[in-house]
Order: structure tokens, then sequence, then C-alpha cells
């Protein structure tokens, strides 16, 4: 879990135990009325280990297009790595927080290994949306999100299962918190995995 300072607050997503953070409403007040929420799930696991540099670079490259967009004050971007590693399956490097308090050169820290549990990081990524974008709601603040899922796409190692999973997405496209819904799937070696990552 990313470790909070005074701009972040923490929340929970449902009763399964999964937590993410994000920027405090009380800083975000006055910058902007909507915001984008891009969540950047990065897939940790052993079998994308020859990759890394390759995933590193992509964050970076990522995060610096977010920078560059003319309404990227209104741009909030969480990343999250996934293994079995890690407790539920995923850490977060930071949560939804705005690019200019984002160093990308913390990104290369990341180690490789492990199973990969998908699940988990997708219900990570749709769960964390649906609750932060409902928090903002609540505040008068508009928002819509997109979602980068990097990954070889080998799911062998969740706690979460497709059916929660679906239950989550049916309700972020169901539900009014959110404007619109962007989901990307990024290929890591599409060489062996293209059956994998199709399916």
């Amino acid at each position: 879990m990313a470790r909070l300072d005074g701009n972040m607050a923490s929340f929970n997503i449902g009763r399964g135990g999964f937590a993410f953070t994000g920027a405090r409403f009380e800083k975000l007040a006055g910058t902007a009325t909507d915001f984008t929420l891009v969540t950047i799930a990065v897939d940790v696991s052993t079998s994308v280990g020859p990759f890394k540099n390759d995933l590193i670079s992509m964050l970076k490259t990522a995060v610096g297009a977010c920078q560059k967009n003319p309404r990227s004050e209104n741009i909030l971007v969480r990343v999250i790595l996934f293994s079995d590693r890690f407790d539920k399956g995923a850490s977060e490097m930071h949560g939804f927080k705005p690019l200019v308090d984002i160093n990308v050169d913390d990104y290369n820290s990341i180690k490789t290994g492990g199973m990969t549990p998908l699940n988990d990081a997708c219900f990570s990524a749709v769960g964390a949306t649906n609750k932060y974008a409902e928090e903002m709601r609540k505040r008068d603040f508009g928002s819509n999100a997109i979602f980068f899922i990097v990954t070889d796409g080998g799911e062998n190692a969740s706690v979460s299962t497709m059916d929660m999973l679906k239950k989550e997405m049916a309700k972020a496209l169901q539900s009014e918190q959110l404007e619109s819904l962007i989901s990307i799937l990024i290929g890591v070696n599409t060489d062996q995995y293209d059956a994998t990552l199709k399916d």
C-alpha cells in the first residue's frame, strides 16, 4: 500500500478487504469541477520479468502523455502493481493523485516475481474507481475513468472471482457515478500469450 501523506486519504472497496488511497477532496476544491480518473495496473509477475525495463518505460510514457494533455490539471492517476507477492494480489504505488504530485522516477523501483492475480488487479482498478467517483459525486465533482491493464493475460492467483469482477464492472457501467468509462488492455509478450490475451 502506498504511504499516506497529508494530501491523501484512505478508502475501502466494499467488505472484501481491498483498500486504496486518493487525493483529499479539500485539496481538489477550487482546482476543477470534473476529473478523469486514470488507473494503470501493471503485471509484475515472474512471466513478465524479461520485460521489466519496458514496463517502467511504458509507465513513464503513459504518465508523461497525461502531463502533456491540455486538461492535465483535471487528471488524477493511480498506479498499482499486481502479483501474488502482494496482499490481495495488488500493491498501490500511489493512489489517485494530481499529475504535479507524481515523480515518475519512483517507478524505477519496480521488481518482478510471483504468480498473476489478474482478477484481483482488475477488481482493485474498477472497485477503487467506483468508490472514489461515488465520493467525488457527493462533493459535486464530476468524473470519468480510463483503465489501462498491462499484462500477459495469464490469470492464475486471484482471490477475486470473475463474478465479483463482473458485478463491479456492471456497477461502473450502470451507476451514474461516472460519465464515461474506457478500458484498455496492453499486451505483454504477445508472441507467446496472444491467445490468452484474446480470452
